[in-house]
């Protein structure tokens, strides 16, 4: 049976010292501090280190040990947080699209949470990187949603669900889903694709990504990037390790699994050995 997550060690973590009840303004404080904490990273399947998803490994990860992780870690510990709490969840699987071009396939390696509330039913995910929203979302095609770092709205056809963020003036789509349970054999599969394939994004590239105040920090490889409220994008290329280790500690707050000149190499390299 597995050990129930340490609840005080989880809100110390992110910085929560709120009610703790399963309500939807509590589910509010809970997704934004996390992403405003917990970076997304991509570190060990960049480094060729397995990605576990015990959950008291996970918890190590990124409650102890300083760390930040992608979509099936970050949305594995939520998951159960929020189940912890009392929320009534359910873990889904997505297709991401936001990095594909139209009418490519995308395999079953997103996850996400569904949130069953008195207010309705809503979306929970922290684990998408970059355009990750920075709030729950109701679960109701058409509607545009404000959150505090963007617009979403889902659409339907059929049992299938899209979400999509609103980039200037058009809807770019983020992932698809459906409200099909996924079981942890299904998320395994998942992971292992994603963190070990060679032409996976997350074994090829640096990825790294946090909310600071109002602002979406992204990293990708050596490009820096600083994302404001009103949709300026500030620019710029690291030059060196020393500046990566920088950028990794006062930035994204995170704790380096190996020395800041060996994670460079892999940048410099084209992430390729």
């Amino acid at each position: 049976m597995t050990a129930a997550p340490d609840l005080p060690a989880y809100f110390a973590r992110i910085g929560h010292t709120g009610p703790s009840e399963p309500t939807l303004a509590v589910l509010l404080a809970l997704v934004a501090r996390h992403l405003a904490r917990i970076a997304f990273e991509n570190l060990d399947p960049l480094l060729g280190r397995p990605v576990d998803l015990d959950p008291a490994a996970l918890f190590a990860k990124l409650v102890h040990a300083r760390r930040g992780g992608y979509c099936q870690e970050h949305n594995s510990l939520f998951h159960d947080v929020l189940a912890e709490l009392g929320f009534s969840v359910v873990p889904l699987g997505g297709r991401v699209l936001w990095t594909r071009e139209e009418g490519q396939p995308a395999p079953l390696t997103h996850r996400l949470i569904l949130v069953d509330l008195p207010e309705g039913k809503f979306i929970a995910d922290v684990g998408f990187g970059g355009p990750c929203p920075t709030a729950p979302l109701r679960l109701e095609p058409g509607l545009e949603q404000a959150t505090p770092h963007g617009a979403y709205r889902f659409s339907r056809e059929g049992g299938t669900f899209e979400l999509q963020l609103q980039v200037g003036d058009r809807w770019q789509a983020m992932y698809r889903f459906d409200l099909t349970a996924q079981s942890r054999a299904d998320f395994e599969v998942a992971n292992w694709y994603t963190s070990t394939h060679p032409r996976s994004l997350f074994t090829q590239n640096l990825l790294v990504c946090r909310i600071v105040g109002e602002t979406r920090v992204n990293l990708l490889n050596a490009n820096l990037s600083v994302r404001q409220p009103d949709g300026r994008v500030e620019h710029r290329v690291l030059t060196g390790a020393a500046e990566l280790g920088r950028v990794f500690e006062n930035v994204m707050t995170l704790a380096l699994p190996a020395a800041a000149e060996t994670i460079w190499a892999k940048v410099a390299s084209g992430s390729r050995d």
